[in-house]
């Protein structure tokens, strides 16, 4: 007998089911053949209840599937809460959903319960890497150690997928001994294992290590480069990244385009943009996708290097424009001092039919600092937490304290940061310390140099910011204590710099340095053109940092 066929938006769904194999049913055809939403998932869901077949753990177990694959987390679950017999596919699909999801504490309770559920029904090799990844999410590598022992009692340890996840645990939360005791006993190389160990120890500032381990590799995978690249540029070395870059190209190795962002951003952060430009031409030249990420990263790179005509150039011929690139674009705008244009594009990124997020109120915000705009600010503070419902986090707050600060609106500023519902940071009260200096309050700056000394004790801001807004208003001797003070605590500034690029090389100016071989004729220019050295407030140095 031929089933009655049933039409929902494109998905054909039979109405009556093809007995007695339900693994075989149209039901579980469709789901595999033809579901792509999860509007057309719950239409065979429906169907699959109506039928009864839905008691079947095979046919709810496709539905499960389905929906965490698709990011559902909350329909699975409420799916998996009603499937009365449980196998060991279920628990870890539920498992392994939640890892992947915003709440990965979840999938812990979910293993916890299968291990109390049934005798019958017992972890396996597939149901510990979901638990390793929802441990390392939670930072809590501490409570997988216990995960670790039971690993090892059932003598899994060596089991490559369960052994690298757990790795990845222990780097993503820092455990470096515990790490390191992981790797060392492997019995064969795994590149999967070591480029986990290089990301691990860059994201904490080992580079030197990592770039040792990098070395050390009997073979190289794109994202063993890629890795170290990223690596480098995490870590301020952006010479490093590029130079990694041109060896990798020596070497034949293609590079990707998670490569061409991190150079991308390389070149940003040191303002070079012709060597910017030329690694455009080469994502263009060489067939590059030019998704949102990338995108993204061109206009953020433009940006930073001052080529704002450029970067618009990028933005409005981006085939698709993601929030990123908005956002980016906003952001470069402001800080570039096109601060009209950067809320213009606000506005017409509402009118475009996307919503604009936290980050692009920190854009607008930003550009309203710099333009003194105040009014125009608090409209834009107000819209998002009335339109978008966005609760403001402590970036925008330190935005509107640059605001009302840059506009003299200083009690107003020191309001705001003591009525703020979020903790405050030392960023917050080194933008109003530095307001209070520039305006010439000095008992204000006193109370907000003593809040950032108290968070941050030694971090020479504060002094530095007190010792100039005492200077600023008659006060020498307390401007003095300040300097004297940090002296004595051995307390250092950073080093002021500048920098421009010649020829694809970055040349980098900097108080008190003479690093580079050429500073002596640098100096010795400088008598030619009668430039007096002493009168300057600091010797002018110089070395190549690309």
């Amino acid at each position: 007998m031929i089933p009655t066929i049933l039409c929902y938006s494109g998905v054909t769904v039979p109405a009556i089911p093809s007995p007695p194999s339900v693994s075989g049913s149209s039901y579980l055809r469709l789901i595999d053949t033809q579901c792509t939403t999860m509007r057309e998932l719950k239409q065979i869901h429906a169907n699959l209840i109506k039928t009864g077949l839905i008691s079947d753990t095979i046919a709810a177990s496709r539905v499960l599937a389905f929906c965490c694959a698709t990011s559902e987390i909350n329909y699975a679950y409420l799916v998996f809460t009603r499937i009365n017999h449980k196998n060991p596919f279920v628990w870890n699909t539920m498992i392994r959903g939640f890892s992947k999801s915003s709440f990965p504490e979840k999938a812990i309770s979910i293993f916890v319960d299968m291990l109390l559920s049934s005798p019958s029904v017992k972890p396996e090799r597939l149901t510990y890497p979901s638990v390793f990844k929802a441990y390392a999410s939670l930072w809590k590598a501490r409570d997988g150690r216990e995960l670790h022992g039971r690993v090892i009692k059932e003598g899994l340890k060596d089991d490559a997928f369960i052994r690298n996840t757990m790795l990845h645990m222990y780097v993503t939360c820092g455990c470096f001994d515990e790490a390191w005791r992981v790797f060392e006993g492997m019995m064969e190389f795994d590149v999967v294992a070591w480029n986990s160990m290089i990301m691990g120890l860059s994201r904490f500032g080992l580079v030197e290590e990592a770039r040792k381990l990098f070395d050390e590799m009997p073979q190289r995978s794109e994202v063993s480069w890629n890795t170290m690249i990223s690596g480098f540029v995490r870590n301020g070395r952006f010479k490093d990244a590029l130079e990694m870059f041109r060896e990798m190209q020596e070497r034949g190795v293609k590079p990707d385009g998670f490569t061409m962002v991190s150079l991308l951003n390389a070149c940003g952060c040191i303002g070079a943009s012709e060597q910017g430009r030329w690694i455009h031409e080469y994502i263009v030249k060489n067939g590059f996708g030019l998704n949102g990420v990338v995108i993204t990263a061109l206009i953020d790179m433009y940006c930073k290097c001052g080529c704002i005509v450029e970067g618009l150039k990028v933005f409005e011929n981006a085939p698709k424009k993601q929030l990123s690139c908005w956002n980016s674009m906003i952001l470069g705008l402001a800080n570039n001092g096109y601060m009209d244009r950067s809320m213009d594009l606000f506005l017409e990124l509402e009118r475009s039919g996307l919503e604009p997020d936290s980050v692009s109120f920190i854009g607008v915000l930003t550009a309203c600092a710099h333009s003194g705009k105040v009014h125009e600010a608090i409209e834009f503070f107000k819209l998002m937490r009335e339109k978008y419902f966005f609760e403001p986090s402590i970036k925008h707050y330190t935005c509107m304290v640059n605001v009302l600060g840059g506009a003299g609106l200083l009690e107003e500023a020191e309001a705001m940061i003591k009525s703020m519902p979020v903790e405050e940071d030392a960023i917050i009260w080194t933008s109003l310390l530095s307001a209070c200096r520039k305006k010439g309050n000095v008992e204000m700056a006193e109370r907000a140099a003593k809040c950032l000394k108290k968070l941050d004790p030694d971090e020479t801001c504060s002094y530095v910011l007190m010792s100039n807004a005492y200077a600023s208003y008659g006060l020498f001797e307390e401007a003095v204590e300040q300097r004297v003070f940090m002296k004595e605590r051995q307390m250092e500034k950073e080093i002021g710099c500048s920098s421009i690029e010649v020829d694809f090389e970055v040349h980098e100016f900097v108080s008190c340095g003479k690093r580079n071989p050429k500073s002596s004729k640098i100096y010795s220019l400088l008598g030619v053109l009668n430039w007096d050295a002493s009168s300057l407030k600091s010797e002018v140095g110089y070395y190549s940092v690309c």
